[in-house]
């Protein structure tokens, strides 16, 4: 049996030994390759006498310390690594050893992915590669010199800039690789095989010249344009908004199909899961295209706030990842939309994180233990990391937030800090004391503002009562108010803002006050008639808010900040399902509101396809004690064809004008078209009408965008399955031998409301297109399933079987994807006691299962431990 052992914030001390460089030397043959590891070594703690350099799957074959060849009983061989006496101040150490890039399904270290060999260390991947000092405060500069086939591998990369390459005499070539800048380990990477490629170059700020390259599998370097133009745009972005240029002579990146992660920020050369590189306008959707620019971006961003500029231990993972986050959040509104990337950051947020928060597996955005570091690359840490930095910037402004960034890059380059150092950054430019906002790193959970309001006619005031709802913990014990900006406005009859004037609170813009205490009253003045409110603007908080008085058809209506209003419809579509769901009828109100913005011609498509989006199945299970996800369902159908019977023809004569088939242009004006065109067509598809269905396929046949044709199949197969299994066959006949427009369609078909997909889901395992050794495949088949509520929550418990006897298969293969997928099970505690009881035995048998990986048995364990 494995041990699993939990590792404490409190016990981090810095490492006594650091490595000054490193020089590598990989030989890659068929079956094996050949590591000789060079380093030069120096205490750092005057009293260390012991070394242990982490190592694991590792065959040792020689080992010098001083030019001095060590025999085994010179030193310790564990499992996780090497034990050295070295009682002196510096050290060179050489290591041969050997690794077997095939037999690694784990995808950690150096693996092959078809014909292509690279590597994926973060967090702890490097020590699967060489013996090493295998953790983030350890800054190192590496040179790799790489030799293998030129015939399997004429493309040889790694960090930094290319200092040589020669021709070996038995058919082999070697190059060689320096990166001037210290790096921790978990940012080398190595890439070998045959690579198509696409070239450019970008002129920095200071006229440096970088080469620029994405490689990829030959046949493919025409899907890669879009993700040159967004890395071009991402490098003049930084220079713009940060004033940070890049830093050595070439850019990389490289695409590969097999890859746990979305992409890797290795320092020069950036490794991707294919689905972030690799698009166009026939297999590519739109949310394909805008994730491939953010993503692009994201790693990109990293080159300073993540590589310049690391973090010293994984407990501190949100210094780059929420910080980083943050920065391709406002790139991607710069670039597009700045609404309706907001509306999308806080989609995510709260379809993901806010469950996350309220689960089992909750935890700060600075946790303070861990059994497993891989299961901290959570929404918690990114996304609500990433709203911890918003607050900031909102409280110091775009100016002063800039002068922090500048502050924090130019005390802290070069080094591996905490979240302590970037908050001392931040203090240098805040009006206020951030002590209590700290608490934010610490605590977990969503808080909730239940705010309610008074108004004074004799005296022209409203008084705005705001208390903070703290929840416990996960261990049950209380937790503290928050420090928080919050963004408010008080509406006149047309829309216009009240200035805002009180002494009783630090207004920190126009509309931004400041909250710290649990319970707050402030009174403003100057307002002549009892205004509407408006909470939380641009969603300047990530809490929930709770206020009875809100007038959801008015905000609807006359509300200018497109977040409130958003969310004005998005609680009014929620207030009416629950009453639904309750035994109540459809709200008259809430529907002539919906038509009323339904027929607004002032408008912007996508952003009205966003505000007639329903409540989804995620966000109705969150609120409900006991889960019941028929309920839900039921509520949301009936719901559908309501509004689609009231404005059938308004629906049906909208679809046709925006309808436009041969238009597969990915700017914002076209692309809310076709959003706004499948909303509307999957609301007029609830009626079961014939004709509507028959439009619905026409669309399916004539689309030449991929958004628009994977959602008229989407709709097939959920409202027409008479249609849609000629459509299936046609999708899997048209792309079945390309991997990324595969996973489309497993997930469509795993992700399928009709009876039976369970079925057909085991039965796709043997299709030829699906491996269970591809991260993405398996997100995309067993995955989508998982996230499916009606297939997973089925009363037979049937789905929880399903998901448990994948998750302890696929453990045994890539721990990673499996602890991904033991996720399904935290809605564990809110089941119904019947469901409860099949789900918990499932449970149990993974738990017990022999040799469960940290992985698994961490996120377990938790949801058990939570009820």
């Amino acid at each position: 049996m494995q041990e699993h052992t939990t590792i404490y914030f409190k016990d981090y001390t810095p490492s006594p030994y650091t490595v000054d460089t490193c020089s590598l030397e990989f030989i890659i043959e068929e079956s094996s390759t050949r590591v000789e590891n060079i380093m030069t070594i120096r205490r750092q703690d005057p009293t260390a006498k012991v070394l242990h350099l982490n190592g694991e799957m590792l065959d040792l074959e020689l080992l010098w310390v001083n030019d001095i060849l060590y025999s085994e009983d010179m030193y310790t061989k564990e499992e996780d690594g090497l034990i050295l006496p070295l009682d002196c101040d510096d050290a060179r150490i050489r290591i041969i050893n050997r690794i077997y890039p095939d037999q690694n399904t784990a995808l950690e270290g150096l693996y092959r992915s078809g014909g292509i060999w690279c590597t994926q260390n973060e967090p702890e991947g490097f020590r699967r590669i060489t013996y090493f000092i295998d953790r983030p405060d350890v800054m190192t500069r590496f040179t790799t010199k790489i030799i293998a086939s030129i015939e399997r591998c004429p493309i040889l990369l790694s960090n930094g800039n290319l200092r040589g390459t020669a021709t070996l005499d038995n058919g082999k070539h070697l190059v060689l690789w320096e990166d001037p800048i210290p790096k921790p380990c978990y940012l080398f990477a190595l890439v070998a095989g045959d690579l198509g490629s696409i070239t450019d170059t970008f002129s920095t700020m200071s006229g440096k010249k970088v080469d620029l390259a994405i490689y990829c599998d030959r046949g493919n370097e025409e899907k890669c344009h879009h993700a040159m133009r967004s890395l071009k745009k991402s490098m003049e972005w930084d220079e713009n908004e940060y004033g940070r240029e890049y830093d050595l002579e070439v850019y990389n990146i490289v695409a590969v199909d097999s890859f746990n992660m979305g992409a890797m920020e290795n320092k020069g050369l950036n490794i991707f899961n294919s689905h972030y590189v690799l698009a166009d306008e026939e297999t590519a959707t739109d949310g394909d295209f805008m994730g491939i620019e953010s993503v692009i971006a994201h790693e990109y961003f990293h080159n300073w706030t993540g590589n310049r500029i690391t973090c010293r231990n994984w407990f501190e993972l949100t210094l780059k990842e929420g910080l980083t986050v943050f920065r391709d959040q406002c790139f991607s509104a710069d670039m597009n939309s700045e609404l309706t990337q907001r509306l999308d950051d806080v989609r995510a947020l709260r379809e993901r994180q806010f469950v996350e928060d309220s689960g089992p597996t909750a935890h700060p955005i600075k946790p303070d233990h861990y059994i497993e570091i891989n299961n901290f690359y959570t929404a918690t840490v990114y996304e609500k990391g990433a709203e911890v930095i918003r607050m900031m910037h909102t409280v110091l402004g775009r100016e002063k937030f800039r002068h922090a960034m500048d502050y924090y890059f130019e005390n802290f380059d070069g080094k591996a800090v905490g979240t302590e150092e970037f908050l001392e950054s931040m203090q240098s430019q805040s009006p206020v004391d951030l002590t209590q906002f700290k608490r934010w790193y610490s605590q977990e959970r969503t808080p909730t503002l239940k705010i309610s309001s008074e108004y004074r006619s004799g005296s022209a005031e409203l008084v705005l009562r705001i208390v903070q709802m703290i929840p416990k913990n996960t261990k049950n014990q209380d937790q503290l108010p928050y420090a928080m900006p919050l963004r408010v406005a008080l509406l006149a009859s047309d829309g216009s803002a009240y200035p805002l004037q009180s002494d009783d609170v630090t207004l920190m813009h126009e509309d931004v006050i400041w909250l710290e205490n649990e319970t707050n009253e402030i009174v403003f003045t100057g307002i002549p008639i009892p205004p509407y409110l408006s909470l939380n603007r641009g969603f300047s908080a990530p809490v929930n808010i709770e206020c009875s008085e809100l007038d959801f058809p008015f905000l609807m209506a006359y509300e200018r900040d497109g977040f409130v209003r958003f969310e004005a419809a998005h609680q009014f579509g929620i207030e009416t399902l629950e009453a639904m769901m309750n035994g109540g009828e459809v709200n008259e109100r809430y529907i002539e509101s919906y038509g009323a913005v339904l027929q607004d011609e002032a408008c912007d498509t996508m952003f009205k396809s966003q505000i007639l989006e329903l409540p989804s199945i995620t966000t109705l299970m969150q609120r409900q004690t006991i889960i019941d996800v028929v309920s839900i369902v039921k509520a949301q159908e009936e719901l559908k064809q309501v509004l689609a019977k009231r404005y059938r023809d308004v629906i049906l004569e909208m679809i046709d004008s925006l309808y436009d088939p041969t238009n597969t242009d990915i700017d914002g004006l076209s692309m809310g078209k076709r959003s706004l065109k499948n909303r509307l067509l999957g609301m007029v598809m609830s009626l079961g009408d014939k004709s509507v269905s028959a439009l619905c396929e026409k669309h399916y046949y004539e689309a030449l965008s991929m958004s628009e044709r994977l959602s008229a199949l989407d709709l097939l197969e959920n409202y027409a399955p008479e249609r849609a299994s000629k459509g299936l066959e046609h999708f899997y006949t048209l792309y079945k031998h390309q991997t990324l427009v595969m996973n489309k369609y497993f997930s469509l078909c795993a992700s399928s409301r009709r009876i039976g997909t369970l079925e057909r889901v085991k039965a796709l395992q043997s299709d030829p297109a699906y491996d269970n050794k591809v991260p993405n495949l398996v997100r995309s088949l067993i995955g989508s399933f998982a996230r499916n509520p009606l297939a997973f929550y089925d009363i037979s418990g049937e789905g929880f079987t399903f998901v448990a006897d994948k998750v302890i298969e696929i453990d045994a293969l890539n721990p990673q994807i499996a602890s991904g997928l033991a996720g399904a099970f935290k809605n564990y505690p809110k089941l119904s006691m019947e469901q409860k009881t099949l789900m918990g035995c499932e449970l149990e048998r993974i738990k017990n299962h022999p040799n469960l990986s940290n992985n698994v048995y961490e996120i377990i364990t938790k949801i058990l431990e939570a009820s």
